[in-house]
Order: structure tokens, then C-alpha cells, then sequence
């Protein structure tokens, strides 16, 4: 495989989900610097927390938790029903999430759907310390009685980024590292006898990338994504008669 340049791994960084630039290394590295805080440099994550406190939603059995992909879709409306809410901020990463728990907390949820992982991988964080993260998340939850349903990170498309320097070399290698991370997710779903929605099976093509007529910039979904994605959120649904 062709070597990546460091100055493709800033910008990859800095441009995902429309990541804060200040989270971006200098490309002098070649390894993001380490700060399990820069979550808080998310303009998103400072003005949606904030939003959480004043939202009149004082309940709601369905959280759906995640990043922008989370985001793209008015949930209540997808899925037909007034008992859910989104809690999705665009480039948040787990350690993001994981601070944020206490806005899911005060809804006193059923069940959670977890969505996220592609903003930490085209960080270059390890997949090992993402998991971790995960985990910790999934615990926190579980602590609660809430109902924990872990999704797939998601791919990207092959030609994602091509306009700022992303190129087919580097969306493959960091799908690999999705792969890696989704494999450790499901055998931990599996020994832990939790569920687990596998979307890459439903929107990659043979080429282990993102199918280019299911998302319109490489990573977000259009409506037929999120049409296959709410069909699995509504059987995992319809198995615990919510």
C-alpha cells in the first residue's frame, strides 16, 4: 500500500464530520498528540450540550446515541414514534460521549442505540483505546438498567475526501481499523449477550467501502441508508415489545 503522508493523516483529522481544526497535529507528527480532552474543542459539543438542558423532553424510552449520523435523522419521525430522542453531536468521539452520560441519565431511558467510532478512527486513535472507551460506555449504561444495543462503526467511501486530499489508500486502511474495532464489538455483544446491529453488512459493497448511492459526501447518509438503518433499530425494538 501506498505510504500516507503525515500532512493526509492532519488534514484527514482535522476535515472528518467537521472536526475542529485546533484537535489537528502538527505535521511535523506522525501520530496525533494524545488529549482524551480535545472533545471539548467540538464547537458542536459546546453549543449542543447546552441545548440538552433547556430540551422539555423529560422522558423518553429509545435514546439514540451517536455522533452526526445520529444526527442526520429527526428519529421520532423516522421510526414513527414520540418516545424517542436523538443525542447525536456532529465529530463527537467516545470520550465525548462518555463525558456527556448523564444528559441520556435524566431520560431515564430503556434502551440506548450506540452509534459512533469513525471520528475517533480518522483521528488515528488505536482501535484498542476506542474499545476501552466503548466499554466503559456500555458499563455506565448497563449501571442504569438501561437496555444497551451496540451498532457497527460504519465505513467510509472510497473516494471520500478527494476534494481536500483524502484518497481510495487511506479510506481503505482506515476501514480496516473499522473492522478491527467492529470485530471486537460483536464478540463482546456475543459474550455478553448483548444485541448487536451489524450496518456494514447492509450498506458496503464487495470493495469493503461504503456503497457511493447510499451516503452524499462519503460518510452521511442519504434516505435509503437510514430507511436499512431504521429497519434493524425497529427489529431490535419489536424483541423487547417497546
Amino acid at each position: 500500500m501506498k505510504r500516507i503522508s503525515s500532512l493526509h493523516k492532519v488534514i484527514l483529522a482535522a476535515m472528518f464530520l467537521s472536526i475542529n481544526p485546533l484537535s489537528a497535529q502538527s505535521t511535523k507528527s506522525t501520530q496525533p498528540v494524545k488529549d482524551t480532552l480535545r472533545y471539548r474543542t467540538n464547537t458542536n459539543y459546546q453549543l449542543q450540550i447546552p441545548m440538552y438542558d433547556i430540551y422539555k423532553t423529560r422522558q423518553a424510552d429509545i435514546v439514540m446515541f451517536g455522533n452526526s449520523l445520529t444526527h442526520g435523522a429527526a428519529w421520532n419521525e423516522l421510526l414513527g414514534r414520540p418516545n424517542v430522542v436523538e443525542r447525536g453531536i456532529t465529530s463527537d468521539v467516545f470520550y465525548g460521549y462518555e463525558s456527556r452520560l448523564n444528559s441520556i441519565y435524566k431520560l431515564n431511558p430503556k434502551i440506548v442505540f450506540i452509534m459512533g467510532g469513525l471520528n475517533d478512527i480518522y483521528n488515528w486513535t488505536p482501535v484498542n483505546e476506542i474499545f476501552s472507551v466503548y466499554v466503559r460506555i456500555i458499563n455506565a449504561l448497563k449501571s442504569k438498567k438501561i437496555i444497551v444495543v451496540i451498532q457497527s462503526t460504519t465505513y467510509s467511501a472510497k473516494n471520500y475526501g478527494k476534494d481536500w486530499g483524502g484518497t481510495p489508500e487511506v479510506n481503505f486502511g482506515r476501514n480496516r481499523e473499522v473492522d478491527k474495532l467492529n470485530n471486537l464489538l460483536a464478540d463482546y455483544a456475543k459474550n455478553n449477550k448483548l444485541d448487536y446491529i451489524d450496518l456494514n453488512s447492509l450498506t458496503a459493497g464487495k470493495d469493503l467501502f461504503l456503497r457511493p448511492e447510499l451516503t452524499w459526501d462519503g460518510v452521511h447518509f442519504k434516505a435509503d441508508a437510514y430507511k436499512i438503518w431504521a429497519r434493524e433499530v425497529e427489529k431490535v425494538l419489536a424483541k423487547y415489545n417497546l
